[in-house]
């Protein structure tokens, strides 16, 4: 899995876990729609650790917290 794919399935976990739709993930974030969109769309492989914590802020939540989960577990080489 690539980091890309990894963080996408995590901001979809945590709104789920939430009870928040990506919408309302985008608002209390202060993030637009668009943006919450074409990461969970796969259409940007490459989140901003900028967005992500926003996203960790709207969710009052720690950037290590978001990183602690086994999707980023033997994670794909980058670099190739």
């Amino acid at each position: 899995m690539t980091i890309g794919e990894a963080v996408k399935l995590r901001i979809i976990e945590l709104a789920d876990k939430n009870n928040i739709t990506l919408n309302k993930l985008a608002t209390v974030s202060g993030l637009t729609q668009s943006t919450i969109n074409n990461i969970t769309g796969g259409r940007n492989n490459s989140a901003t650790i900028s967005t992500i914590k926003k996203i960790c802020d709207g969710l009052e939540m720690d950037i290590r917290e978001f990183f602690n989960s086994t999707l980023f577990d033997d994670l794909e080489q980058e670099i190739k």
